[in-house]
């Protein structure tokens, strides 16, 4: 990588699928990487197997694409504690992983990669998934949305280093 790129690894955590998406910046530019899902297994098998799943994978994601940074969704409040909990479990997986690697880590609520990808902090997840194909020029005709998801948490990361790129050479930084 040159000194005006930067790759971001964007995760979009979850216990029987987590995607990931990882996207370079060059110059004002996006160019995606990889992405994909990891299917940990179905809601049967034992959480332990699937967590360890997981780690395992995102480590190997990790120290082949070597981002500079990890954007992950932040944690949220829904309706299912269960399903929440088990998110969590996995935001830790993946929050852990990255900072035994010594990748910097960054979260953000869904709400502002959504946001920062669309416009629209209450955008849907096919209008992320087109944007994500937009913004980063993919023309595949099949992206899972939870890969989409995790992109899109790479895309947003990347729009917060250049605005602060920008403030600072505004400020003289």
């Amino acid at each position: 990588m040159g000194s005006d790129t930067f790759r971001v690894l964007g995760i979009d955590p979850g216990s029987i699928n987590t995607g990931y998406g990882c996207v370079e910046t060059v110059g004002n530019r996006f160019a995606p990487i990889s992405h994909g899902v990891i299917k940990a297994g179905s809601s049967s098998d034992p959480v332990a197997s699937r967590l360890d799943k997981i780690d395992r994978e995102l480590r190997y994601i990790m120290k082949e694409v070597r981002p500079a940074a990890v954007s992950i969704e932040e944690a949220f409040y829904g309706k299912n504690v269960k399903a929440a909990f088990r998110i969590g479990e996995v935001r830790g997986i993946a929050i852990l992983a990255a900072t035994q690697l010594g990748i910097e880590v960054f979260q953000y609520s869904p709400a502002v990669v959504k946001k920062s990808v669309v416009g629209n902090g209450n955008a849907h997840k096919t209008q992320v998934l087109e944007m994500v194909r937009m913004i980063l020029g993919i023309r595949e005709e099949k992206i899972p949305l939870d890969a989409s998801d995790a992109l899109a948490m790479a895309v947003c990361h990347c729009h917060r280093l250049g605005t602060e790129k920008l403030l600072g050479q505004a400020l003289g930084q």
